[in-house]
């Protein structure tokens, strides 16, 4: 059985690299074997990116998030596209809305998402989406922009209704520690309603912790208990759960099955 963490913001977890690397491998021992480093910001991913060089079953993104729009940085669009030509950078992102904690205006934080979407579209990859307080603005833009190569709404946070409308796009819905909170009931509805083909799951390192360890710092090292919560909600085993899962990881980010 092992584990795909498809969301760990390593950089925001520890700033030591050694550091990095132990949390990577207290990971390994509870068979979370695939990682991917999501890009906080791309004032720092190229450090970020080399602290966990040698780690090689850490994956990238790499994107502006909407907490970046008014100070992306000189040329980001170019150091975007250099980036990806990096070893292991599989996807663009996080990208998206959020409009709860109101970082510039609607009219920029949607320009600066269509723009990473088609750049996406250009470099043949998929979006790792961020949607808060914005999900019918980010459907009405997937529906026109969503790249080929597909998206996933990562911490997914809308209900069950809003989970059928995104079926009918290229989308997957990955789920993280939040899943195990009792009063998570959007959650629990819609982790009950979707395709168990379409389910992805991360840890979000370091918030959405998992229930059991609420107060203390999230670590891909707690994702097989969202995974094992999860298993119990759709009635599955949790190894087969954990096959799925890896599968469609794999899949979602052009990976191998191995």
């Amino acid at each position: 059985m092992q584990y795909f963490d498809t969301h760990a913001h390593l950089g925001l977890i520890v700033d030591d690299p050694i550091e990095q690397l132990i949390v990577i491998q207290e990971a390994r021992q509870v068979c979370v074997n695939r990682i991917v480093s999501i890009c906080n910001s791309l004032h720092d991913f190229a450090q970020v990116y080399e602290n966990l060089k040698s780690a090689s079953n850490v994956y990238h993104s790499v994107g502006v998030s909407p907490s970046e729009v008014q100070n992306p940085g000189k040329g980001w669009l170019q150091l975007i596209e250099q980036s990806v030509q990096y070893p292991r950078v599989v996807a663009i992102g996080e990208i998206g809305l959020d409009y709860y904690r109101k970082f510039g205006d609607k009219k920029s934080q949607i320009e600066l998402f269509i723009t990473q979407l088609d750049i996406a579209t250009k470099l043949n990859l998929p979006v790792i989406i961020h949607n808060r307080d914005a999900g019918h603005d980010v459907l009405d833009i997937l529906r026109d922009r969503l790249p080929p190569k597909g998206g996933v709404l990562h911490c997914y946070s809308e209900d069950g209704a809003y989970a059928q409308k995104a079926l009918d796009l290229n989308l997957f819905f990955s789920f993280a520690g939040n899943l195990t909170y009792k009063n998570a009931k959007n959650l629990h509805e819609t982790i009950s309603v979707l395709p168990v083909d379409r389910i992805l799951i991360e840890s979000e390192s370091p918030f959405m912790v998992p229930a059991d360890y609420r107060g203390k710092r999230n670590m891909p090292k707690y994702l097989p208990i969202t995974a094992r919560y999860m298993a119990n909600m759709i009635d599955m085993e949790e190894d087969a759960l954990a096959a799925q899962l890896w599968e469609n990881s794999c899949k979602f980010f052009g990976l191998p099955n191995e």
